[in-house]
């Protein structure tokens, strides 16, 4: 009996050495240089098949041409990221390329002249700008001064919180950030358990880009620090998604916990060229 027992239990140790051996392997420096497990082959991953086997995982990889064939004057666009961090600079020179016109920009600001959503205002594409702040964008003051472009400013937790209610569903937010200053002009001011509030309205989309460092073929996303900080939430307020990543891996190899965007919302997904930058 006793032998028996201490086979069973050399049986369990070895287990537990091949198994931390096999998750060492699976280690991968991600694109910042610091390490991110992967979790174990993907075939551990049960992917839902169709009554005949057939696999229901649709591939979203697409290509800037297609992307461009979505584009129309005239049409809203959510840029995510923050002065350039997790902004999708291909995506956005790719809406340069369409040469549509008359956008409407919602951004958390409007980056640099040649970073972020800033290009798209050196070169007049957008007649109109929904953000919190200008960003380190001249060009963006200088054509507001001049008339030549419409600003809505909305302080930035009031405009996260205005896409999160467009992307919900709802009626807008109570919020008392601006009550009594020049935000205030022009909104409605609703009473509730006697103190005032500003009534934001929600905000939505017909387009939104995301800037993502890791995502799979189905469309699932993942973000890193600053750039998670307006990306997920635009996700869900536009009618089309598209999403550039940095890293581009088979559907699996992105372990669910670490999913911020799922792949439900998103209808394309571009890989980043490094070269070109």
């Amino acid at each position: 009996m006793t032998e028996r027992r201490c086979r069973a239990k050399k049986r369990i140790v070895n287990n537990e050495l091949n198994c931390t051996a096999s998750a060492s392997a699976d280690i991968e420096k991600n694109w910042l240089g610091s390490c991110v497990p992967l979790p174990p082959a993907r075939e551990q991953y049960p992917v839902f098949r169709g009554i005949r086997g057939i696999r229901v995982v649709k591939n979203k990889q697409t290509t800037l041409a297609s992307f461009r064939r979505r584009l129309h004057d005239g049409m809203s666009i959510m840029v995510g990221g923050f002065m350039g961090v997790g902004t999708p600079m291909e995506l956005i020179a790719a809406v340069l390329d369409a040469g549509v016109k008359n956008l409407t920009l919602i951004a958390g600001d409007t980056g640099f002249p040649d970073r972020g959503a800033g290009p798209l205002i050196v070169h007049r594409r957008v007649r109109k700008v929904i953000a919190s702040h200008i960003g380190g964008n001249p060009e963006t003051g200088r054509q507001m001064a001049a008339g030549e472009l419409e600003v809505e400013f909305s302080p930035q937790g009031t405009l996260v919180e205005r896409i999160r209610s467009g992307g919900a569903g709802l009626g807008g937010v109570l919020t008392p950030t601006g009550l009594g200053t020049a935000v205030e002009e022009g909104k409605k001011c609703v009473r509730v358990d006697g103190r005032d509030y500003l009534l934001e309205l929600p905000l939505r989309a017909d387009l939104a880009l995301l800037g993502a460092c890791r995502g799979d073929k189905a469309g699932n996303l993942q973000y890193r620090l600053l750039a998670r900080n307006l990306n997920p939430v635009m996700a869900l307020a536009a009618d089309t998604v598209f999403a550039e990543v940095d890293a581009l891996v088979d559907v699996g190899r992105i372990d669910p916990d670490l999913v911020m965007t799922p792949a439900a919302l998103v209808d394309g997904v571009v890989l980043k060229n490094f070269e070109r930058e």
